[in-house]
């Protein structure tokens, strides 16, 4: 496939401002698209890490993404060329190679009523489209093959994320924090949560309830839309003036926020590949999570994980890591934990699988 054009849909920046999944994406095409033939089709947006790359783009359709996330690629495209899309669309092209990457399952999972409906819709078409699968974690996979069945194993591989190299432990942090934010905060013992709180699978009140039991910390949250009203009559109800939000991040700054917590606390029921988790063993931060979903396969001993995820045992598991032993042998785990996770080894993983997928069809067909 030396001459095989690779097209990308960048669709997902469009749909995204921020997110794990664009994150990917970037990680992902910068790599590929600097050792072979690419063809990006994208809208106008404003997304954070679409800005982290300089591609040459050509517009899809007049139709807005937010309409045209749920139809087929519109384009013909060449002839045994490889279509990847950023989020869950194929072509119905007969004469090319469709990957879809799956990240989780959650909607599956969780959600109930239209939007469930409509997204596990989507998925569904994407799946039984495509020629090959990516799943970011074997959880997922073994999500891909609960819900679908009939799907061909040799048709499906695990490609785990990568994580930025931005994260990593700060020599003498104290000496180099010149945010006045996090200058009124680093010399308090943090509890960090990162990410969605909206999805009640992401326990941010159990967080709050478990900062509640501890006085002599405070509690950081990073990512995610505002607090809302009533998530801040609970927070003033339960820890007054011990918590401080941070909406939108850099990377850069996201380091140092790790760097300076006492520890993460990712109290998730459900995750594809828990991402938050690898940034902070990768930063230092010692973890505490659970043993749901993909987050024992991802930790794999280098984290504190619960098997009842409530108050008491997040309580006990943060008590715990005062312990200067434990918290050191933690934070070395970590370390060597996270160097698994690397996007120049997701990018080259999902290349041959590229060439294995485009084989098994190609060849198939002539025979």
């Amino acid at each position: 496939m030396n001459n095989t054009k690779i097209i990308y849909d960048n669709i997902i920046y469009s749909l995204q401002n921020v997110g794990g999944i664009s994150n990917y994406w970037t990680e992902l095409v910068k790599r590929i698209s600097k050792k072979k033939s690419t063809t990006f089709y994208e809208w106008k947006n404003y997304n954070i890490h679409r800005k982290k790359i300089n591609l040459r783009t050509i517009k899809e359709s007049q139709i807005t993404p937010k309409i045209l996330r749920y139809f087929s690629f519109q384009k013909i495209l060449p002839t045994k060329s490889i279509f990847h899309s950023s989020y869950l669309r194929t072509t119905f092209q007969k004469d090319i190679v469709n990957i879809t990457t799956i990240h989780d399952f959650t909607y599956e999972h969780f959600e109930k009523g239209i939007s469930q409906i409509v997204h596990s819709w989507q998925k569904k078409l994407a799946i039984e489209n495509s020629d090959g699968i990516i799943c970011v974690s074997d959880n997922t996979k073994k999500d891909l093959f609960k819900f679908f069945p009939n799907i061909k194993k040799e048709k499906v591989a695990t490609i785990y994320n990568g994580v930025g190299k931005i994260f990593f432990p700060i020599k003498d942090w104290k000496n180099k924090i010149k945010d006045n934010k996090l200058k009124k905060i680093y010399d308090k013992k943090i509890i960090l949560f990162v990410g969605n709180r909206k999805k009640l699978y992401k326990n941010f009140f159990v967080t709050v309830d478990t900062v509640s039991s501890l006085n002599n910390f405070i509690l950081v949250s990073v990512g995610g839309d505002k607090i809302t009203q009533i998530e801040q009559n609970y927070i003033n109800q339960k820890i007054p003036g011990r918590f401080h939000h941070f909406s939108k991040v850099s990377p850069h700054k996201l380091n140092k926020i790790y760097n300076i917590s006492f520890c993460l606390l990712y109290p998730s029921l459900y995750e594809g590949f828990g991402l938050p988790i690898v940034e902070a063993m990768k930063a230092g931060c010692p973890v505490i999570s659970t043993k749901k979903s993909s987050i024992k396969e991802i930790a794999d001993g280098a984290a504190i994980l619960v098997d009842k995820p409530n108050k008491e045992s997040f309580v006990n598991a943060i008590k715990s890591v005062s312990n200067k032993r434990l918290r050191r042998k933690l934070i070395n785990c970590g370390l060597s934990r996270a160097k698994k996770f690397d996007w120049e080894k997701c990018s080259v993983e999902t290349f041959k699988f590229y060439k294995k997928i485009y084989k098994m069809k190609f060849n198939k067909l002539k025979d």
